[in-house]
């Protein structure tokens, strides 16, 4: 599954063109995210992308969960969104 790293610099069009994109593409997509305000960017990519998938009839749907990554040694909390569409 495609894994696209969301941070609160991201651009959430960007993000959401990718996403979309990679849905199209591969069907599924995964995104991560650390900290609230790549949590932020990821929501609102998110729901751009639904906007983007809509025209082809496409809806999407979004799974968050937890999951322990390992940066330069450290142990982070991130949150993952599991993207796929419905429909």
């Amino acid at each position: 599954m495609e894994l696209l790293k969301v941070s609160s610099k991201s651009n959430p069009k960007a993000v959401a063109g990718a996403l979309a994109g990679v849905i199209r593409e591969k069907g599924k997509v995964e995104l991560q995210a650390i900290g609230a305000g790549a949590v932020n960017q990821a929501i609102k990519a998110i729901a751009i992308a639904r906007g983007y998938t809509a025209t082809s009839g496409v809806d999407l749907v979004c799974i968050p969960a937890f999951v322990d990554v390992e940066i330069n040694g450290d142990e982070r909390t991130a949150i993952k969104f599991f993207v796929t569409p419905i429909g």
